[in-house]
């Protein structure tokens, strides 16, 4: 049986989405980290890749202010970790000191992005587009890094590495399995 969902939670009715950390540099030159579950690629040429923030969220002023920041795809064996930088504001948090995750120099961008991570784009700013109550920040990526223990032919190795995707509230999962179109 089919019932009304309930719009004021519309979102959760397209979960999963894949759980990334999001690292931006301060103007002190320190590194904020914060979850996100709403971003997805754009476009081809140019590589563009898009994230939605609430302008509520330390980190919306941080990507205005340094107009680059580096998407790091975690694997599910990190959720505590994830759930802890969505649910912790880098306002008043060192949430790198608080989750003990490694920063290592990037290699086009300022930004640093989390080792612990599988991959990695690193994106300027190309547009921010006001879309009701979040902007839609656009990246060019410059660089991508990606864990080549993770990767087998470009195409993640789910045998090795489970990407953390977000349910809603403070629910998590992974593959359990996979299979292969016809």
């Amino acid at each position: 049986m089919k019932k009304i969902g309930n719009m004021k939670k519309f979102y959760y009715y397209s979960f999963p989405m894949q759980a990334a950390l999001l690292t931006v540099k301060t103007k002190n030159e320190n590194t904020n980290v914060i979850t996100v579950a709403w971003h997805t690629t754009i476009s081809k040429k140019p590589p563009l890749y898009g994230v939605s923030i609430a302008p509520s969220r330390h980190s919306h002023k941080l990507i205005e202010e340094s107009k680059e920041f580096v998407i790091n795809f975690a694997s599910y064996d990190i959720v505590d970790k994830i759930q802890f930088c969505g649910t912790h504001s880098g306002r008043n948090t060192d949430k790198i000191k608080e989750t003990g995750f490694t920063l290592l120099d990037s290699k086009k961008v300022k930004t640093k992005y989390i080792k612990e991570c599988f991959a990695h784009f690193e994106c300027t700013l190309f547009d921010e587009i006001h879309l009701g109550d979040h902007t839609f920040f656009v990246g060019e990526i410059k660089n991508i890094i990606i864990d080549e223990e993770a990767f087998e032919n470009n195409i993640l190795d789910n045998k090795k590495v489970k990407p953390c995707y977000y349910l809603g509230d403070k629910y998590y999962t992974t593959i359990s399995e996979e299979k292969k179109g016809f």
